[in-house]
């Protein structure tokens, strides 16, 4: 409770100082010191000190996995901002409000691990959701930018609209709105499944598949990642994405594992995560913009981490923790360097580590973690993952079609590893401080440690 209260009131604090403070680079400060706030308070929470004694009459469910969660989110936001907050007050004129926005997301991302009824998973959504409209077409003078906030938009428009039938839908079959549904009440016909139920859980599942860009539901990701500016890319592939993804796990562990006498939801589950991981990995490789590379990348990415619906044990919740961490703090690093360079294609990478050998450095550490290499979190990441799938028993043919496609996403990685290392060419960037340098340096630090000691976060789910 501490994270949605504190997020919610540093947002408008922070909307209140754009009229109060006139210097756009003090916003970063105050944006700065509310995250590290928030990030207090929620590790407060973790242990049971509460500073918000508020009965939401079992609409919120908060416990060990979803605080952790949410700690890992508004550290990476952090770090985020720490890392990239001068692009963010060159993104546009209304800075204040950039970051206003960002923490109004956190209180919807807070939200989304801890409902417990449908209607608070809606609420988590949009409040997650409206904000990143904006973000996306914040750079008013760019075409790309305005249409991809104009698809987003409607896409997002449409799949809201997919996830209100489908609570309409389930409610009607159950007579309630709360996640759990007891099944031997007078108006659930003597613990049989509605019908409703199951085709409003098929709507909720096609919506919650189009908000992590699942296929075949992905075909918004490229354009709009493209063409939002890239500083607020990141946050969206990244924590957002992350966030959507504790939503369908929830849900899946829940509502749906309740039906599976009667639908065979992990196999569906399966063709996902198959035609999502054939998808986003298969057309990454013929991308000639790093830009939109990274963003075909983010579904396959999406691929790996829709392997926990198929196991849903213990495992699997460690690994989705994991790869939330790695997956969020590497592609953070690799769109920071992006940012700077004044050349988004491959081409534009010959000779980086020439000119600048940190930022060849660090980016190859977070691209070796995106590919699941050993010594970065991205490999541990990819292991709890197939780990988990393993120790189900089944499904053993999907554990090999994603070791394949892991083997894929290696080329397009290296591309740009060959590019800064092996080609000829003088990489332009903009002015590099050295705290920026720094940044990264702890970035590629922190994704080294936890691929050697992974159990650094996850004893928090215990301890």
């Amino acid at each position: 409770m501490n994270a949605i209260i504190l997020s919610a009131a540093f947002g408008v604090v922070m909307m209140l100082c754009s009229f109060l403070i006139k210097n756009k680079s003090n916003f970063r400060h105050i944006a700065s010191v509310a995250l590290l706030i928030l990030l207090i308070g929620n590790i407060a929470d973790t242990y049971g000190y509460t500073f918000f004694a508020i009965d939401t009459h079992g609409m919120l469910q908060f416990n060990r996995f979803g605080l952790l969660f949410n700690s890992i989110a508004i550290g990476s936001t952090l770090l985020y901002v720490l890392l990239t907050g001068k692009e963010i007050e060159n993104a546009g004129m209304h800075v204040a409000e950039y970051f206003t926005l960002i923490l109004f997301v956190l209180c919807g991302v807070t939200l989304l691990s801890a409902y417990n009824n449908l209607l608070t998973l809606f609420l988590g959504i949009e409040i997650m959701s409206i904000p990143l409209y904006i973000l996306t077409g914040s750079d008013k003078r760019n075409m790309k930018s305005n249409e991809a906030a104009l698809k987003y938009f409607l896409m997002g428009s449409f799949s809201t609209g997919l996830m209100l039938m489908g609570i309409a839908l389930t409610y009607g079959g159950t007579g309630t709105f709360s996640l759990e549904v007891v099944r031997n009440a007078p108006n659930m016909y003597k613990g049989l499944v509605s019908f409703l139920e199951i085709l409003g859980l098929l709507f909720l599942l096609v919506s919650m598949a189009f908000k992590v860009s699942a296929a075949p539901f992905h075909f918004w990701t490229p354009d709009v990642y493209d063409g939002a500016p890239s500083v607020f890319t990141s946050f969206m592939a990244t924590i957002v994405k992350a966030a959507g993804f504790i939503a369908f796990i929830k849900l899946c562990a829940v509502r749906m594992a309740e039906t599976e006498s009667v639908v065979d939801w992990k196999m569906i589950y399966a063709i996902i995560i198959v035609a999502t991981l054939l998808v986003g990995n298969i057309t990454a490789v013929f991308q000639q913009s790093v830009k939109r590379m990274l963003a075909y990348s983010s579904i396959a990415q999406a691929g790996f981490m829709l392997f926990t619906l198929i196991s849903l044990n213990d495992m699997a919740y460690e690994g989705i923790l994991l790869y939330s961490a790695a997956y969020s703090l590497a592609t953070i690093g690799i769109f920071a360097v992006l940012v700077k360079m004044k050349d988004y294609t491959f081409d534009g990478y010959n000779g980086l580590a020439k000119t600048q050998p940190v930022l060849a450095a660090t980016n190859t550490v977070f691209l070796l973690s995106l590919s699941g290499i050993p010594l970065t979190a991205g490999f541990f990441a990819k292991y709890y993952m197939l780990a988990a799938v393993v120790k189900t028993g089944n499904y053993t043919w999907l554990v090999i079609t994603g070791v394949l496609f892991a083997a894929v996403s290696v080329y397009y990685y290296f591309r740009v590893i060959q590019a800064m290392y092996f080609k000829e060419g003088n990489a332009e960037t903009t002015t590099i401080v050295p705290s920026f340098k720094y940044g990264l340096i702890a970035l590629a630090a922190i994704i080294i440690l936890l691929g050697i000691f992974p159990t650094l976060l996850l004893r928090w789910l215990y301890f």
